[in-house]
């Protein structure tokens, strides 16, 4: 998949104003050791992210998220790093200052409560006592952990101690949260009930930086996305943006589901047989799990693939599906189903992460050379 210029990924007023973006990342770079044992983690990474939105950013292991994620908040040196965060050099501490944090493997003092653990950390902000005490209790209550505020960290489950996490994360009245895996080990409630932090936190005007590996959840939540494969960014957008060329409508026919089944639905549609083998490669398609099949220009003017039974139109526009249902019908075929289909999030992530050359999903970690 193939990246696209970086203003196109953005309504006009986030292109054009810069005053609503929260972070914009140009040229970021990290290289780990020296000679032929160096690791170049990241490899010029442009991003923006604008205010008021919840931001995923994925890829697989090694790509180097969390790296960009402690060069946001100077845990580490970049080796390169242009552009700006909250309006400032990336590392300034006046703009640090305005960013919730929560790592990946965080851990709090067990001996603490879920109340001193807030408290705490908003000390280290610098937060008035009486401040944080009223934000303490507001905040355990937006991640339902009222009841378990004055019980130890050492008896929290996994998901309890992400949620407290989140919440410790807020005490500081952050413009942007960082979260890095914040539903690591959560169960599904305790997911749903992350989801709809994420989304007040959102509806107060604020911006989530968030890291996860689990799509179905970024796709849930995420107002936009970028996938980093090998220390690059290979496309970012919203869902939409990422998927428009390759939204299509199937028609499932009530044909048997045989390998002849593809070429009967090439002669209702064309008129004319099937040729002896399909050389074309296939339309893009959500799922990689189909034949090549059939494919045809039908008289309409639309793109066809012919699997056994299914029949896939390269449209988004359901009137220009009509023509074709009405063409099956009045050759007296069933029509057990039509669907738009639009690939996932997974999709999208599988399609960035394999080799166009051999098919075969890249190596983890960073390219080499």
């Amino acid at each position: 998949m193939n990246g696209t210029p970086a203003d196109s990924q953005y309504p006009p007023d986030m292109a054009d104003d810069r005053s609503q973006l929260v972070l914009d990342l140009k040229g970021v770079d990290k290289v780990y050791g020296r000679g032929r044992r160096a690791v170049h983690a990241l490899r010029g990474i442009d991003m923006r992210v604008g205010k008021g939105e919840i931001f995923g950013l994925l890829g697989p292991n090694g790509a180097g998220k969390s790296t960009l994620v402690k060069i946001l908040m100077t845990v580490i040196a970049p080796t390169a790093c242009g552009g700006t965060f909250l309006g400032r050099a990336v590392g300034d501490k006046a703009a640090l200052a305005r960013v919730g944090y929560l790592p990946e493997h965080h851990k709090f003092p067990d001996y603490l409560t879920g109340a001193q653990v807030l408290d705490f950390y908003a000390a280290l902000h610098g937060v008035p006592r009486a401040e944080r005490r009223k934000r303490a209790g507001h905040l355990l209550d937006l991640v339902g952990m009222a009841r378990w505020g004055s019980t130890k960290v050492r008896g929290y489950s996994k998901g309890m101690r992400q949620r407290i996490g989140i919440a410790q994360a807020l005490m500081n009245n952050p413009d942007v949260v960082l979260l890095d895996e914040p539903t690591d080990g959560v169960d599904p409630v305790g997911r749903r009930d992350i989801r709809n932090v994420l989304t007040e936190i959102r509806s107060q005007g604020r911006t989530v930086f968030l890291n996860s590996h689990l799509l179905s959840e970024l796709e849930m939540v995420c107002d936009r996305v970028a996938i980093l494969v090998q220390g690059r960014v290979v496309s970012q957008g919203t869902i939409k943006e990422l998927t428009q060329d390759q939204e299509r409508y199937e028609i499932e026919l009530g044909l048997p589901a045989t390998d002849g089944a593809d070429r009967d639905a090439y002669r209702l549609l064309t008129g004319s047989e099937p040729p002896p083998s399909a050389s074309a490669p296939p339309m893009p398609t959500p799922s990689a799990a189909h034949s090549a099949g059939l494919r045809a220009v039908l008289h309409t003017g639309l793109a066809a693939e012919f699997d056994r039974h299914i029949v896939r139109l390269r449209t988004s526009d359901a009137a220009a599906v009509q023509p074709v249902i009405d063409a099956l019908r009045a050759r007296s075929v069933t029509i057990r189903s039509v669907r738009a289909v639009r690939p996932s999030l997974e999709d999208l992530f599988m399609q960035a992460v394999t080799d166009p050359v051999n098919g075969r999903a890249l190596a983890p970690g960073a390219a080499p050379g």
